[in-house]
């Protein structure tokens, strides 16, 4: 097994969940939230205290699968804070490097979540989760990573380039997942990328970085500056490539998705627990879809995540 790093955010998602009053509204081709009225009293069904964030999601899929686990990420001395840890310790996830950080809250997620059709929406201060600047670099040096997972840092490319560069230096392998805040700089993240070993993100996201229509012209573009490419499509399933082989494929299992929250992080973070146990590149995309399946069959971000003993059944995937 690994030693694996998840660099990342931690936050404690407070679920709301009702059956009617938080059902999407349409307004043309846009849906809102719910059919609350401003000033009026909701009767919720039900309320769920969980974990979530990038990089808490990541690590524990990591340490289901075996794996060395060491998250580093900021929370504060409050509950929430307290709840991450306890969450870190019953999951066997090494938190000597989760720095607190006074005068901020925890990250804190309030969700609303419709239970008919599990559609949400999700309300989010940041709190100690907005920064990363504070971590350094040569934590690696004690660690001595054999691979390094990176979520959203918020836009911090600073922070993103000191770590991967000081990675590299320690010839560690890069896995990286950016986020909305890093994609605002197209130009800045794609020098980057020259670090990076996998890089995983949506049709969308990849669409921010590269020209590209299909995801076949999406993978071909971002396959010039990263060597394992991973796009997903939602439903249609993705595509992904490691340099000598390269995959279509479809959704692992069409299930009622109770709660959609902390799909990708399953996705992702499934992908790389698999492969750094040493399984194939191909059975890795499978255990991912089947990883991102589980979780969005439960409530919270990392309940569903899967243990890596689990028997799979066969998915859409085909070699091109």
């Amino acid at each position: 097994m690994a030693r694996i790093v998840s660099l990342g955010s931690a936050l404690q998602d407070i679920y709301l969940v009702d059956h009617d009053d938080l059902a999407a509204t349409m307004i043309g081709d846009t849906a809102i939230f719910g059919k609350v009225l401003v000033g009026s009293k909701v009767d919720i069904d039900r309320i769920s205290y969980e974990v979530g964030g990038g990089g808490m999601n990541s690590a524990i899929c990591f340490s289901r699968h075996g794996h060395e686990t060491i998250f580093m990420g900021n929370i504060s001395r409050d509950a929430a804070g307290a709840a991450i840890i306890r969450k870190l310790d019953r999951e066997g996830i090494d938190s000597s490097y989760v720095n607190v950080l006074e005068r901020r809250n925890t990250g804190t997620s309030i969700i609303l979540l419709d239970s008919k059709s599990g559609e949400r929406t999700i309300l989010t201060c940041r709190g100690a989760s907005e920064q990363f600047g504070n971590f350094s670099e040569t934590d690696l040096d004690l660690i001595q990573p054999d691979w390094l997972y990176v979520t959203t840092l918020r836009g911090d490319l600073d922070t993103l380039e000191r770590f991967f560069k000081h990675a590299k230096e320690l010839n560690a392998k890069i896995m990286f997942n950016p986020g909305v805040r890093e994609l605002e700089h197209p130009k800045e993240l794609l020098k980057l990328l020259e670090y990076v070993d996998i890089l995983n993100v949506n049709k969308a996201e990849a669409s921010q970085l590269v020209p590209g229509v299909t995801l076949v012209e999406l993978l071909y573009h971002l396959g010039g500056y990263v060597e394992t490419v991973i796009i997903t499509d939602g439903p249609m399933g993705g595509i992904a490539t490691n340099g000598n082989e390269t995959y279509r494929f479809g959704i692992y299992e069409d299930t009622k998705v109770k709660d959609a929250t902390g799909a990708g992080d399953a996705f992702g973070s499934g992908f790389l627990a698999h492969l750094a146990a040493g399984k194939s590149f191909r059975s890795s995309l499978i255990f991912a879809s089947a990883n991102s399946t589980a979780v969005v069959s439960k409530l919270g971000a990392n309940k569903g995540l899967l243990y890596g003993r689990e028997s799979l059944h066969p998915m859409p995937i085909q070699k091109l």
